[in-house]
């Protein structure tokens, strides 16, 4: 099973859509293995976005990720991180299909709903960003073998 960090991001949260991401997650048949509802600090955010450090919109990134509350999750499922992307839609939302969060909620790219991990690596390190191993609930659903070969 792959894992895969997701974030509700500020306009999300402000927006009232938590459950609705949650939900198309779920429904797609992912599991959710932690789930944090947290005030990013500028420190977790400048560590989190360290690849655009020194673009011109680095500091208005940083701005907006810490401007209120998000919602950090780690789903988990086979090719967890490609099913994810696919369920948020690409990044710039005018493109996206609709159906993924980001083509039926958003409509910049600097107010996109979500961030998700773009691959495994990535998603190793972010997952650690936000989780300790001890956060994180290794379990099985009764459903799963109707969604899992």
């Amino acid at each position: 099973m792959e894992r895969t960090l997701i974030l509700i991001k500020p306009d999300g949260v402000q927006r009232g859509l938590i459950g609705e991401v949650i939900g198309r997650f779920e429904r797609r048949g992912l599991r959710l293995v932690g789930m944090k509802f947290m005030q990013m600090s500028r420190e977790l955010a400048m560590r989190h976005y360290a690849a655009h450090e020194g673009k011109p919109f680095f500091p208005g990134l940083i701005d907006y990720i810490t401007s209120g509350p998000i919602v950090a999750m780690v789903w988990e499922g086979k090719q967890a991180i490609a099913v994810a992307r696919k369920t948020m839609g690409i990044t710039r939302p005018a493109e996206a299909e609709p159906g993924t969060i980001r083509g039926d909620f958003a409509l910049e790219v600097g107010r996109n709903i979500v961030h998700g991990s773009d691959g495994p690596e990535s998603a190793a390190g972010e997952v650690a960003l936000y989780f300790s191993p001890e956060e994180l609930v290794d379990w099985a659903r009764e459903t799963d073998r109707w969604i899992f070969e």
